[in-house]
Parts: structure tokens; C-alpha cells; sequence
């Protein structure tokens, strides 16, 4: 049995020339364009606003910055603008070591090895003789 594997799944479907996204962007700015139209009085006002607002609606469409949508670059604004910063005031610069401390810094560190007297040795096979017959009346339970 065959099946078809789709290609290009990463190509937006269009409607007509637009894709469904551009539609809601574009019918977005301008169904507030009617809007602002409508309710405010002044011809200078209604223009400042319009205006802005079209292009705006547009640039969300169309404009892609470096290969991306523009509403990538409107999300990385806000997370930006709302996120927190960090300040460094009067840096401090690093105290420079002298030699001697940079030899010690650099100089191999020795490993302490404890002694195994003949005691110490006796005491821990009868330690691990003792571990291995527990274990085995363990099983036998």
C-alpha cells in the first residue's frame, strides 16, 4: 500500500493571492481604519491615525525582515521592551596576578593516596566475605 507524502508543508495555503494570515492583517487595519473613520471629527486627526495604522496592518502582510514575517520583529520588540535588562555601571577591571601566583595556579595538583597496611587489608576482605554470604542467604529467602 502506498501513501502520497506531502511536500512543501511549510508553504502557507493561499486563498486567491493572499494567504489566510494576510487577509486577517489586512482586514484587520482596515475594518479599525472604518472604524476611526466613522467616530472621529477631525480630518487631521482621523489622517494621523489612519494612516499609521494601514501601514502598519500592510507591514504585518507583506514586509519580511531577514526572511521573517514582521510580526517577528513586532513579538521581539515586546518581549524586549517588557522583559528585564541588565545594567553594568563602572565596570571593575581584573587585578593582574604576578608570576608566582599564576605558576602556583598552573602547578599540578597532588593526589594524597591512602596507605593499605596489611591490617586494613585483612579487615576489608573479611568486611566484603561477610557482605557476599549475607547477600547469598538473601537469595535463598
Amino acid at each position: 500500500m502506498r501513501f502520497q507524502v506531502p511536500q512543501y508543508i511549510d508553504v502557507e495555503d493561499k486563498i486567491g493571492a493572499l494567504t489566510f494570515k494576510q487577509y486577517i492583517y489586512v482586514g484587520g487595519s482596515i475594518g479599525l481604519s472604518v472604524v476611526i473613520y466613522v467616530f472621529v471629527p477631525f480630518i487631521i486627526l482621523k489622517a494621523l491615525l489612519i494612516v499609521p495604522l494601514v501601514a502598519f496592518g500592510l507591514a504585518l502582510a507583506f514586509y519580511k525582515h531577514n526572511n521573517r514575517p514582521f510580526i517577528f520583529l513586532v513579538e521581539s520588540f515586546f518581549y524586549y521592551l517588557l522583559g528585564d535588562k541588565l545594567y553594568i555601571w563602572k565596570k571593575t577591571k581584573k587585578k593582574q596576578k604576578t608570576l608566582t601566583e599564576r605558576a602556583e595556579e598552573s602547578a599540578p595538583k597532588t593526589i594524597e593516596v591512602p596507605k593499605v597496611t596489611q591490617g586494613n587489608l585483612h579487615n576489608l576482605a573479611l568486611k566484603l566475605d561477610m557482605k557476599e554470604n549475607e547477600d547469598r542467604i538473601q537469595d535463598r529467602l
